[in-house]
């Protein structure tokens, strides 16, 4: 039987208790590509990844793809129509090879009141998932393309462990990819990637994005706030 050992929303459950959880799964491979979770399904049950990682994403009405999260191996995902019984609010797709555990809403339910530790975790996630949506939102109101896809960078980039006082982003997404998180276009991200290599600000290093100046990309991103016609494309 597979084990949820890496899931991080178990980090503060002991052995016995896992293989209890690990019971009351179900357990499915999924292939590159493939859908997992359909958007208005009534399916509840919570997706523990465990190997892989998957896109969670909505279809605009003109079938433009809107990225709202990737979620990676020991992550989890579907805790919303598990807590509140409504269906699913968005489509998830396989990002390459994937084995997910499934737990039923009543299982889940359980979990959340028999581990204290455990409901803090899923309150403390779903409390930084809508600050990350307050940012897009404020973005898509007030910033132009380039100024949205310099603040997605930011906003990916975490400390490097390696270099002190340093940022990157691993692994660096795709340009399609960040360019459905911010609503605009492929072309516009490779055109802002490329500026800023080219004013030595990033670095591109195989799967790494290094920010050599993030001071530099937020003055960037005022400096362009401040001029005219900054319209968003």
């Amino acid at each position: 039987m597979h084990k949820l050992d890496n899931i991080e929303l178990f980090k503060d459950l002991n052995s016995e208790e896992l293989q209890a959880i690990s019971m009351k799964c179900s357990w499915k491979n999924y292939s590159t590509g493939e859908q997992i979770l359909e958007k208005s399904s009534t399916s509840r049950d919570v997706f523990f990844v465990v190997e892989g990682n998957v896109n969670i994403v909505n279809f605009g009405v003109s079938g433009r793809e809107v990225a709202y999260a990737s979620v990676e191996s020991g992550q989890y995902f579907g805790e919303l129509s598990a807590i509140d019984g409504r269906p699913r609010s968005a489509n998830v797709i396989a990002n390459k090879k994937c084995i997910l555990a499934s737990l039923s809403p009543e299982s889940f339910t359980e979990l959340l009141q028999s581990h204290p530790e455990v409901s803090l975790q899923v309150l403390q996630r779903l409390a930084r998932i809508i600050r990350v949506n307050d940012d897009r939102i404020l973005d898509l109101s007030t910033l132009g393309a380039v100024q949205r896809v310099c603040q997605e960078l930011l906003r990916m980039a975490e400390p490097d462990p390696v270099t002190p006082n340093s940022w990157l982003i691993y692994p660096m997404p795709t340009q399609s990819t960040i360019a459905s998180r911010v609503s605009t276009t492929r072309e516009t991200v490779a055109r802002v990637l490329g500026q800023l290599s080219n004013e030595d600000l990033v670095l591109k290093k195989g799967k790494n994005l290094y920010l050599k100046d993030r001071a530099g990309i937020e003055e960037m991103i005022s400096n362009l706030a401040a001029s005219s016609g900054n319209v968003a494309r």
